[in-house]
């Protein structure tokens, strides 16, 4: 079901930038939605103290930047994920809204993410903040970002087996876009998206995708060298790759399920392509007429015929030698993927404390002078920002253990290794990525050429187990 909108937060009437930050991070860690707090998570902030540090990034942008964007100023963005009832649980919401926000802000933004509870659909209330984390920027809120926002989450359901709305219609004479408060109607553009965005999960093979754009009424046009789009009424075609990363024919080809895009054509005839045997009956259950059931048995011929040449190629001749390889193909890719998700949580945890030295350093001052008047109240509410901050810094200090800090320049001299040591991680996990992905797809075709011994709760089992593996992590 997941439906998502994004709405930018300005000062409210009447109110200061402090008061109305604070009102909108307290309604969304409201205790009474939110389990008393427990339901609340933060990325690059302390939820106890988020408002104060959404503040003093404002201050930090202004001094930097000298920027002053008046009644325009953005505070922050507010999200909302909602989920079918009974299909979730606050915690699986948890983690989902903790991906939706730190996908769409690359992990250039503080944010929170609230779990809400008071309703019959768990819904997640996610606020970041519009400064990046580096004060040097904001957040642009791009046309139809809401959109985005949306196909994201609806990304994200998918991967994780919930329940997605396939074609919204939340008014009757209202479009898409509409709906998520553009002025504009949909453009050709989104248009030509939307379908394509359609169409894709019933697809096995890009000849299939075309098929089904044409029969939708679009228009394809293949000059060898690039393809274009025309939707129907419109007069100038769109080519793929100007239609967006997510629509290019090499997104298009990895959205289908390719393991990789290489010619069948040219010396050698190239990378031989193993992709999965279509279940026709269940695809014919599903509304596929007598010619889709022809295309399809074609299909799985030269697919099954690929996937022998494809084990004689790996020097698999038996089907446990081919049980064998891919478990240890899996074993080998969780593996690398362990070492690559190291790595990034020790450049989460320097920056972290390049950040939290830097607070401390700032606010060490004011503390200084709050202790030396022996906890004046009227000082303390003046430096409040500063005093909570300088308090959190120190706590973060007394996690760790710290005893000493370490030298700004030895962390940079850290993380630029590891940064580096991450790019030759990545290019070893994808490699290991795409061995594992062609060995599970020739297990699943072998399991169902062979007609293996295993009962059918156990295939459908092994099946969902490939799937899992199959998604990119």
């Amino acid at each position: 079901m997941a439906t998502t909108f994004l709405v930018p937060l300005h000062v409210n009437k009447g109110k200061t930038i402090a008061q109305t930050i604070t009102d909108r991070v307290q309604y969304a860690m409201n205790p009474d939605k939110t389990e008393d707090g427990e339901l609340v998570i933060g990325y690059a902030c302390d939820p106890r103290t988020v408002d104060e540090e959404f503040l003093l990034s404002k201050r930090e942008y202004a001094y930097i930047t000298g920027r002053d964007q008046g009644k325009n100023n953005v505070l922050a963005y507010h999200m909302r994920q909602s989920f079918k009832p009974g299909e979730i649980t606050p915690q699986e919401a948890q983690e989902a809204g903790y991906e939706l926000a730190m996908r769409f802000t690359k992990g250039n933004h503080a944010f929170i993410v609230a779990i809400h509870t008071d309703r019959e659909h768990i819904h997640s209330a996610i606020v970041f903040n519009s400064t990046t984390l580096d004060c040097t920027r904001k957040f642009r809120n791009f046309k139809n970002s809401s959109f985005a926002v949306r196909r994201l989450s609806d990304l994200i359901c998918a991967e994780r087996g919930l329940s997605v709305i396939d074609n919204p219609k939340p008014s009757k004479g209202r479009n898409y876009g509409e709906w998520l408060g553009d002025a504009k109607p949909t453009s050709w553009k989104e248009k030509i998206q939307h379908k394509i965005d359609e169409v894709l999960p019933d697809c096995s093979i890009f000849d299939d995708f075309i098929a089904a754009m044409r029969a939708a009424g679009f228009a394809v046009r293949d000059n060898r060298k690039e393809i274009s789009i025309c939707a129907p009424g419109q007069k100038k075609p769109w080519r793929l790759k100007s239609l967006g990363e997510n629509y290019s024919e090499d997104a298009i080809r990895e959205r289908l399920g390719r393991v990789r895009t290489v010619s069948d054509s040219g010396a050698g005839g190239g990378q031989i392509r193993v992709n999965l045997l279509i279940d026709i009956q269940a695809k014919i259950r599903g509304g596929k007429g007598p010619g889709y059931e022809q295309w399809a048995q074609i299909f799985n011929i030269k697919q099954a015929a690929k996937t022998l040449l494809f084990l004689k190629e790996q020097g698999i001749d038996s089907y446990d030698d081919l049980a064998k390889k891919s478990a240890s193909a899996s074993a080998d890719f969780d593996a690398r993927l362990d070492k690559v998700k190291d790595v990034e949580k020790r450049l989460a945890e320097i920056s972290e404390l390049q950040k939290q030295i830097g607070v401390y350093g700032k606010t060490r001052e004011v503390y200084a002078k709050y202790k030396a008047s022996r906890w004046d109240k009227d000082f303390y509410e003046e430096h409040r920002a500063d005093i909570v901050l300088h308090r959190a810094a120190k706590k973060h200090f007394d996690g760790l253990g710290l005893k000493k800090f370490p030298t700004i320049s030895s962390l940079k001299k850290e993380y630029a290794a590891l940064t580096s040591e991450k790019k030759r991680l990545y290019a070893d996990y994808y490699d290991a990525k795409k061995t594992m992905r062609s060995l599970l797809m020739a297990k699943g075709n072998a399991d169902r050429i062979l007609g293996t011994h295993i009962n059918a709760t156990q295939r459908n089992d092994s099946r969902d187990q490939m799937r899992s593996k199959l998604h990119d992590r």
